[in-house]
């Protein structure tokens, strides 16, 4: 006859004990102003903008920094400004085809602004890297961060593969867009070797500030013909 040996307490099985959960304590959330986040429209599609265009200027672009920090927008930015508002893009700042650029626009400052536009930098460099730029180039305007690219997508000066491009971009204070050029960046580079020098003068950083002062240089030629005219 088998004997039947009873079970130890030892040799039962073991029972595991799973960890209680955790109560997952809610965290405040932080509502911004509408305004503040508003989102550059055009966006969420390819940009078409033209010369003659009048874009509504209520959220374009989104907000974006000056090299101090300060929070602003292109509406503030052309509510501010006498004429309008003349921003030029650059890919990176202190790289040599956007040195160049910038200061083309420095050394063009005066004539540029004659009629009452004022002049911005805007690249997605971050407000540290833009005053660096600015104090080592002694450039005499703003330089707009615009880490995101909303306005530089808003104007139409991002490329497919997610980078600005070198360009410029006019608006009056009507908010009439004067002029909109997106320009190449450097001769010979990966992404344009099949540009030569000749291309580079005509679509360089040259033609960006070539651009600007041809729509200024026709303000002031209509400005003076209309003070004629009164004067008559």
């Amino acid at each position: 006859m088998v004997e039947l040996r009873k079970r130890k307490a030892h040799d039962q099985e073991p029972t595991i004990s799973l960890p209680s959960k955790k109560r997952i304590s809610s965290v405040p959330i932080t509502v911004v102003p509408e305004e503040t986040v508003a989102p550059a429209k055009g966006n969420s599609s390819p940009v078409n903008l033209a010369a003659g265009d009048i874009i509504d200027i209520n959220g374009f672009g989104g907000v974006v920094s000056t090299q101090t920090g300060e929070k602003t927008t292109l509406k503030s930015l052309l509510e501010r400004s006498e004429t309008g508002v003349i921003l030029f893009t650059y890919p990176k700042a202190s790289t040599p085809g956007c040195t160049t650029q910038a200061c083309l626009f420095r050394d063009d400052y005066s004539s540029l602004t004659v009629t009452g536009y004022s002049i911005y930098g805007l690249s997605t460099d971050s407000p540290k890297a833009n005053t660096l730029f600015k104090t080592r180039q002694s450039l005499p305007y703003t330089l707009l961060s615009d880490p995101h690219a909303t306005l530089i997508e808003a104007i139409g000066m991002r490329n497919a593969l997610k980078r600005t491009k070198r360009g410029v971009f006019v608006i009056n204070k009507e908010a009439k867009v004067g002029v909109i050029f997106a320009g190449v960046g450097m001769i010979l580079s990966r992404e344009h070797d099949s540009y030569t020098p000749a291309d580079f003068r005509m679509q360089g950083p040259a033609a960006t500030v070539n651009k600007a002062r041809g729509l200024v240089h026709e303000d002031d030629r209509r400005g003076a013909a209309v003070k004629e005219q009164e004067l008559n």
